[in-house]
Order: structure tokens, then sequence, then C-alpha cells
């Protein structure tokens, strides 16, 4: 999945959390507080695995804390979390002391007892998880049981080219998900193509990573409340099928793949300004990054909407979990309430605030998963206009208060797994979509018996 986190890298869910050596060097640092809870936290050494290289709102919250608490010295091992040398640590005996993961890799990590359920300590350290978005808490809440405290809060709404919508007689509506048959038709009047090759994707539907979303359009979760995988629901099919369907009559996923994996996505030259792409689903973060690039982008958006033309999004981001082994895990606690209370959040704000001031844009919002941080920052910084951009920051705060998250499961990392390779499967023409879905609820329900 792309993200603010690692652009391309896809999600470290993919690797298996299968046998690890020991033979591997671990990434943990020495401590001066005994394990156990047994320091008050603000003191000793604190390792972190991966926690990529700051922007503006992580350096401002990283600052922040060393300054709370400058008996504590934070080592950093930055790079986006890999699951195999995470594992070869614990393995070793010298974990981190605090891991920063993908909130749908902890039921996996959990039924494995590579992280720790942290309800004892969070209480200690005063933590409530009503302060956090519901949805978010829910994905790191197993058999009842925290294992993460939530930070970011992606949502995904529909982006749009307003030139290139024009440019075929259609309004941002006529790109809705509601009708599907509409979708189909109008999707196909935004696409181009010269001389054999793709010169625009009219609608994308963004797989194999928002299949979630399409599935809950057509009623349907990837997994159960009981956590147990749903992958060969008629429904995900069905909705497998026509996501697959447009990408089919838009070239196939060879030609398809290779145009889009072309475009600058970062770039003044992006997709829409160049008008390689008429609309797609996106997390909110993209705005930014468009205003940064392109501050006079005609841009649009809506949200996406089930079959019954009711707004939906699928939300999922990151967390800060607590390893097998932790060394200092009272200041690693300390860390993750700090990093997510309300007030770190406002001084990554004013951060983000200066940069907007230096650059002369707009601040196009902060979505975490503390709504009152959210709510404050919007309040302050976020400024009431007209332009495309205004709307779209308005549409993904929306969104925030409607958006589902996959349900969490011990086998979390592996239905993932299975589904995301079933997906490819179908995109390549190896297997047709109901053949694939139901192979990957086969492996699937295999993994998730192993750990019940």
């Amino acid at each position: 999945m792309i993200t603010r986190r690692g652009f391309l890298t896809g999600s470290a869910g993919a690797l298996a959390l299968g046998a690890v050596t020991s033979a591997c060097g671990g990434v943990g640092g020495k401590s001066t507080s005994s394990g156990g809870g047994a320091s008050k936290g603000d003191t000793g050494t604190v390792s972190i695995q991966g926690l990529g290289k700051p922007d503006d709102v992580g350096g401002a919250r990283r600052n922040a804390f060393k300054s709370a608490y400058p008996k504590v010295q934070v080592n950093i091992n930055e790079g986006d979390f890999d699951p195999q040398q995470f594992l070869s640590a614990i393995a070793s005996g010298n974990p981190p002391d605090l891991v920063y993961l993908d909130r749908d890799l902890v039921g996996s990590y959990a039924a494995k007892g590579a992280i720790q359920p942290l309800d004892d300590l969070i209480d200690k350290a005063g933590i409530k998880m009503s302060l956090y978005r519901p949805a978010a808490a829910k994905e790191v809440t197993i058999d009842g049981k925290v294992y993460g405290v939530p930070e970011f809060y992606d949502t995904r709404n529909i982006l749009m080219s307003g030139k290139v919508l024009r440019s075929a007689g259609l309004t941002a509506a006529d790109l809705a998900t509601t009708d599907w048959d509409k979708l189909h038709t109008n999707a196909a009047k935004l696409y181009k193509v010269s001389g054999g090759k793709i010169t625009r994707i009219g609608f994308d539907p963004k797989l194999p990573e928002f299949l979630p979303l399409w599935a809950k359009a057509n009623g349907a979760d990837m997994i159960n409340p009981d956590g147990s995988p749903n992958l060969a629901d008629p429904r995900i099919i069905e909705a497998l099928t026509y996501a697959l369907s447009l990408i089919g009559e838009q070239g196939g996923w060879s030609k398809f793949k290779a145009f889009r994996d072309a475009w600058d996505l970062f770039g003044s030259g992006n997709e829409f300004n160049k008008g390689q792409a008429g609309a797609f689903p996106w997390e909110g973060w993209y705005v930014n990054v468009l205003v940064q690039a392109t501050p006079k982008l005609d841009l649009e958006s809506i949200p996406f909407t089930d079959r019954q033309g009711k707004p939906i999004s699928f939300s999922n981001g990151s967390a800060w979990c607590l390893p097998k082994g932790s060394k200092n895990p009272a200041a690693a606690v300390n860390y993750m309430k700090f990093m997510t209370a309300t007030d770190t959040w406002l001084k990554a704000a004013a951060a983000r605030q200066a940069t907007v001031e230096k650059n002369k844009s707009i601040f196009t919002g902060l979505w975490t998963a503390n709504p009152t941080a959210d709510a404050q920052i919007k309040a302050k910084y976020v400024k009431p206009g007209t332009t495309g951009f205004d709307k779209a920051i308005q549409n993904y705060y929306a969104s925030t208060d409607y958006a589902f998250s996959i349900p969490p499961s011990k086998a979390s990392s592996e239905i993932k797994t299975a589904w995301t390779d079933a997906v490819n499967r179908a995109l390549s023409g190896q297997q047709k979509p109901d053949a694939a879905m139901k192979q990957a609820q086969s492996e699937a329900a295999k993994a998730f018996s192993a750990v019940k």
C-alpha cells in the first residue's frame, strides 16, 4: 500500500512471520532502567525500530519529547518496519524497546508473542484508550487486550482532475461509486489510448490494496467479527470482479500498471497535472503532496460510496507497540503516550504551519487517531475556502467520522497476504476472481486455525 511511510514499498505484512534464526543481530539498546515497569519512565534508553526519517510533523514531536524527558536517550533505527529484522531481534533476546508498525499487523505479532499486552502499563501511565478513534482502538485490541497505541489515521476519498472531467463533459458526480454500471461507462469516456499505448487512465480502482473498500461498498468485510477470514464471500468476489473489469477495459493489467508506475506522483508533473488520470481513491495525505507540487491544480473530490449511495471510507494507520523483552517498558509507554497526546499533536501542527507559511501554501490538515487533537488543529489552522483543495480537505475530515477498519485478527497479516496474493493472481490472469479468492480463503483459514 502506498502510504506516507513508504512509497511503493508495499505492506510489511506481506513478509512471512515464520521461524527466525537467532544468528541475526538485534536492534535493541542498553538501558539504565530495570525491566517490568520498575522505572517511572523518565530515565534510561529507549530504542525504536520501524520509524522512518521524520518530516516536519515527526521532527517536532521528537524534539518535544526530548525537551519533556531530557534524561531519556532515544535511539531510532531509522527505516520502515522490517519484519525479519524485528523477529530476529526478538529471537536473539536483544529487541528494541519500542516498535512502530502498521495496525493491521498487530494481531499476528500478538498471536506470536512478539509484542506484549499493554493494559497494565497504559493504566499506570494514565493512557485512556477512549482518547483514540474507536476504529483505530479496535484494530489494536485482540481478545480484549490492548497491544498498541494508535497514531496516524488514514482514510480514503476519490480525488479527480477537474480539467480531465470537463474535457469529457463529465462532473465529479458522474464518477461516483454508487452506480457501478454508470461508473464503468464514464471511466471509459475518460480513458485514452494513442498508438496502442495508454495516455490516460479514466478511473483507477487501486488494486490490490483497496479491495477492502470495494468489498465494503458491496456489503462485505474481509474479516469476520471473530477474526476469521471471509475472503470467499460472493459479495467480495463480485466486488473484485467489477474492479478488475475497470482495469480490463482500460488496457489490461500489464499496460495499465506500466503506465501508472511511470507517473510522477510526487512532482509537478504528476498524473493530474499532466492529464494522465481522471480519478482514483487515495489517502488524505496526498492532498498535501499535490498542493505543494502543483498549487494551481484543478482538483476535485467526492466521498467513496457504497451501492446505496452512503459515504464510506477505509481507515488504517500506524501504532506503537511494546516488543517482548523490552528493557525499558515504562519509558517506552511514556513515549507512546507523549507522541499521541493532544498537546504534542498541536506542536506538530505548529511546525507544519511554519512550513506552510514558508512555502506560501495552505494547511491541508493532519489526520490522527486522536480526534480531540484533530478538531483543535482544524479549528486553528485549516482555513475555509472554495477551491478544490479546500473541498478535498473538508471531505477527508468528514470521512474520519464514518470510516471503517478491517476487524482485528490473530492471523491479520496472513489473511492480508492471502487476499493480496489472490488479487495479484487475478490481475495477472493466472486465476479467475472466484478461484483466486477461494484459494485465499483456504490459505487464510488454515493460518487462522493455527493460532486459535
